[in-house]
């Protein structure tokens, strides 16, 4: 989903929340209008003031029921009498709860015009201002801003009338950008130089004819380059299973999704990192210094480890754990002689794990031993650099050894801890590992975060088979 798109529908929420707001005061101003009053005068007495501090707290049963209704989904195309039906739909929800709530109270107004105004005039003006919000969206697209630039792969019928419907319906918000026939090793150079010249951000396949094999290239080569994958629905039977069903430009388009880390997704990952990372670099800061401490009394060198590792997108950025080594130690990995005296216990994988390795200090065995030298990595959290729960953080000489599959981790922020660490930490092989990530990244849920979570504690402490 590109980030126009997230931004659009994440700023949904504030303008929804709005438009209720003065669709509540436009039901309150024409209760308590003089000709209305001449023709029905109220039997309750509320002020402007008193009805605004209620009103603040009822905008947001709205927005429940909105989200009920499935208004704030992220998808990048809606059509117009879905969002209405859904509008529709929250709102008379919305209604049914206020109606419960009243019931109930005492001390809440009755008025059944108010209720029954503000019910009409939200609806109106929500379909009203999400109509607007298109409308600039869609003016947006006539200048390609915000627009999916995409490269169709296909020849024959389907793929021209793919690319003359995105050509006619510009509201769709799809430009082409190139037309190759198959996905072949010529064809994927060519495709690879626009993508490093940014020309676009999609691929969709328009051709039941293309190879099962191109099109499993094609999957990956959309996980490495951090692209969108699309096809026309129905025409393929391969081994692709996360997809996400659309209508563009009149025609049934399947997306291939990478994570469910998309959209709202993000949004609660990113918060809940933020939240979680200050309130525990809050808690434990008198713990880190006294872990400084030893450290610097212990063996020489600096506090902490900052060496280069690559992130979502193979990004590279800065990494921080307590020193737990010798001074130096990370070139010890080059030397042939040091290397071939001691076991590599992830021998024939791109990681290094010695066995008994003496780089380590004796404060780094015991806070190697729980966990403690990765504390640090809390910062990198709260800066966005990483996420609490991920795959592993990822070393820059073993990434350029990871094959096509493997790469695939490269998709989201690595994590202090994840699905490989609470399913047997250092016990499992490389493989493992990595299936174990993708499958976190595949199936990623609130849920699962906080059972991660809960579960690291018990890893650490548990016995590993390699101490």
């Amino acid at each position: 989903m590109k980030r126009s798109e997230i931004a659009i529908s994440a700023s949904l929420v504030p303008i929804d929340y709005l438009t209720v707001v003065l669709a509540g005061i436009a039901s309150y101003s024409i209760r308590f209008w003089q000709p209305v009053q001449e023709i029905r005068p109220a039997i309750f007495e509320l002020s402007f003031n008193s009805y605004l501090g209620f009103l603040w707290g009822i905008s947001a049963i709205w927005i429940f029921g909105f989200a009920i209704a499935g208004l704030y989904s992220m998808r990048g195309t809606r059509r117009p009498i879905d969002e209405i039906y859904k509008i529709i739909l929250g709102s008379s929800t919305a209604v049914a709860i206020l109606m419960f709530i009243f019931f109930f109270s005492r001390n809440l107004f009755d008025s059944r015009f108010i209720i029954i105004a503000g019910w009409i005039f939200s609806t109106i003006f929500v379909i009203t201002s999400r109509g607007l919000i298109r409308l600039i969206q869609h003016s947006l697209y006539k200048y390609g801003l915000g627009v999916h630039r995409v490269i169709i792969i296909g020849r024959g019928k389907l793929a021209q009338e793919v690319e003359e419907n995105f050509k006619k319906d510009v509201k769709a918000g799809f430009k082409v950008v190139g037309k190759f026939s198959d996905f072949s090793l010529e064809s994927e150079k060519e495709i690879y130089q626009l993508l490093m010249s940014d020309k676009f951000d999609e691929i969709l396949i328009a051709d039941a004819s293309i190879p099962n094999e191109q099109v499993t290239r094609l999957n990956d080569f959309s996980y490495l380059n951090h692209i969108t994958l699309k096809f026309v629905a129905g025409i393929f039977d391969t081994p692709i299973t996360n997809f996400e069903f659309n209508t563009i430009a009149g025609l049934p388009i399947i997306e291939v999704k990478k994570t469910r880390l998309d959209g709202w997704g993000k949004i609660y990952k990113r918060v809940f990192d933020v939240v979680i990372s200050t309130f525990l670099i809050t808690l434990i800061i008198p713990f880190l210094l006294l872990i400084s401490f030893l450290i610097l009394i212990d063996s020489r060198g600096q506090i902490f480890f900052s060496y280069q590792r690559i992130g979502q997108f193979g990004r590279p950025f800065k990494y921080f754990k307590f020193r737990s080594m010798v001074k130096n130690a990370h070139q010890k990995r080059f030397d042939e002689e040091f290397m071939a005296t001691h076991e590599n216990l992830r021998a024939g994988t791109p990681m290094i794990k010695l066995k008994d390795d003496p780089r380590i200090t004796r404060v780094g065995k015991i806070i190697r031993r729980f966990s403690i030298d990765e504390l640090p990595e809390l910062f990198n959290v709260l800066i966005g650099r990483m996420s609490l729960v991920g795959p592993r953080p990822h070393e820059v000489e073993e990434v350029a050894k990871y094959n096509s599959h493997q790469k695939r981790v490269l998709t989201i922020k690595p994590g202090m801890t994840g699905m490989a660490q609470v399913s047997g930490r250092s016990d499992l092989n490389f493989d493992d590992e990595i299936r174990l990530d993708i499958w976190y990244m595949e199936n990623w849920s609130p849920k699962l975060d906080l059972m991660i979570l809960f579960r690291t504690p018990l890893a650490v402490l548990k016995k590993r088979k390699t101490e």
